[in-house]
C-alpha cells in the first residue's frame, strides 16, 4: 500500500487508499524469523512508535511450539523487539501485526 501525500493527493488516491484498508490490506503485516542462537530478533520500520502494539502468529510448527516464550515488544521509534528462545532450531516464522502508533 503506498502513502497518500499530505498535499496533492486526488480523491481517486484517498478511495483506493481506503478500499485497500476495507479489504484488509495495510503496511502493517511482517514475517519475520529468529535470529539463530540468539535470544532476540529486531523489526525495524518507520511505522513503528512507542504506542505500536505489535502481535504475532506463528507462521511456522517451530515457531508453534515456542509460542508459550516468544513475545514482542516495542522498544523505541522505529524498532519492535522479539524475545525468544535462545537456540539454532530453525525455520522459526512469526507473522507480525503492527497496530496503532
Amino acid at each position: 500500500m503506498r502513502v497518500l501525500p499530505p498535499i496533492g493527493s486526488t480523491l481517486r488516491d484517498t478511495i483506493d487508499a481506503i478500499n485497500q484498508l476495507i479489504v484488509g490490506r495495510s503496511n502493517a503485516v511482517f514475517s519475520v524469523t529468529a535470529t539463530l542462537s540468539a535470544a532476540t530478533t529486531l523489526i525495524e520500520s518507520d511505522i513503528i512508535n512507542a504506542n505500536s502494539v505489535p502481535l504475532l502468529f506463528p507462521a511456522t510448527a517451530a515457531a508453534a511450539a515456542e509460542v508459550a516464550t516468544t513475545y514482542a515488544v516495542t522498544t523505541s521509534a522505529g524498532v519492535v523487539t522479539v524475545h525468544h528462545a535462545n537456540n539454532a532450531t530453525a525455520g522459526r516464522t512469526w507473522h507480525v501485526l503492527i497496530i496503532g502508533g
